[in-house]
């Protein structure tokens, strides 16, 4: 089970311009084969269907764990590319004014067309998020490389995002990914270490560039961040520190686990958009059909309770 916190990992700010087009590029971090979704999935599917449990128990406790964070994650990317929609278009509640016009020069339609100006769970292409990117074989070490690859496979698209957008918001994001992202590269690398012996650490970083190279990145790395397994649970996961321990492949730094999850911190109160009722009404339909069902004023009570009975 999954206990929630109406908090988000970074304190996002509204962009100083709303920008469709990169709004539609950080798609690809929510639902694209190597995004969010992705890593949350795969992490929940295989700790769901892990067996052996009570033998490999360190295994376990660091995917499920890890599967805790990436809805986090989720979440943060969602709000990002809500924050980037705001505003994008004119708003208004009289619809003769093509108050959408804005939105037929926006590489995603499905923004203002299926949402609120809003995430979607789908890539930067508007193709749909699928099961097929789910792997869970039922075999450790397997899906441990898997989940290695595919952290990889997600840094090249935070690190590739990144470099498409300028907005500070966006980039504040992903620096603050690469840095947790970063955290699973290296915790799955251990894992396999710590299973077969195998040095992964002449692999570091894929791709071949460093998080200091992102300011965003850099600032947080100073803090400590890509050393920390927060345990997502008060009472279990608690044998994480069985892999997750020794030094950092890049800088040499103590790992460690903290018994805490982040703080966190308010999420943005997205503004209202009118012009696509999201989330308000017609006041003056919202009136006639009131009218209807009450009648007038002075009878509104009576013929609610008529109504209930």
């Amino acid at each position: 089970m999954i206990l929630r916190f109406d908090k988000l990992a970074v304190d996002l700010t509204m962009p100083t311009n709303p920008s469709p087009n990169s709004a539609a590029a950080i798609q690809e971090l929510l639902g694209g084969k190597f995004g969010e979704m992705s890593t949350l999935m795969n992490y929940t599917f295989q700790s769901f269907n892990f067996r052996g449990r009570s033998k490999a128990r360190p295994y376990y406790d660091l995917i499920a764990n890890i599967a805790a964070e990436e809805y986090s994650h989720i979440e943060l990317v969602s709000y990002t590319i809500n924050l980037l929609l705001s505003g994008s278009t004119k708003r208004g509640t009289d619809p003769t004014t093509a108050p959408l016009k804005n939105a037929t020069d926006a590489r995603n339609s499905y923004h203002f067309l299926a949402s609120g100006q809003t995430a979607l769970p789908m890539d930067s292409m508007g193709n749909p998020w699928n099961g097929s990117y789910v792997f869970s074989s039922g075999n450790l070490k397997l899906d441990l490389l898997h989940n290695f690859f595919l952290e990889c496979g997600a840094r090249a698209n935070k690190i590739r995002a990144y470099e498409m957008v300028d907005d500070p918001t966006a980039r504040q994001m992903v620096g603050y990914l690469l840095v947790r992202g970063g955290v699973h590269v290296v915790a799955y690398a251990r894992a396999l270490e710590r299973l077969t012996g195998a040095d992964l650490s002449k692999l570091f970083p894929i791709p071949d560039i460093s998080n200091k190279k992102f300011p965003e990145a850099r600032k947080l790395e100073e803090k400590g961040l890509h050393r920390i397994m927060y345990r997502f649970s008060p009472t279990d996961f608690k044998e994480l520190d069985k892999v997750w321990n020794g030094t950092h492949p890049e800088d040499g730094s103590e790992l460690i686990v903290e018994d805490t999850i982040p703080e966190g911190f308010d999420p943005p109160d997205l503004p209202e958009e009118p012009q696509l009722t999201a989330p308000g009404i017609d006041m003056e339909m919202f009136n006639d059909v009131a009218k209807k069902l009450f009648g007038n004023e002075g009878g509104k009570g009576k013929s609610a309770r008529t109504k209930r009975k």
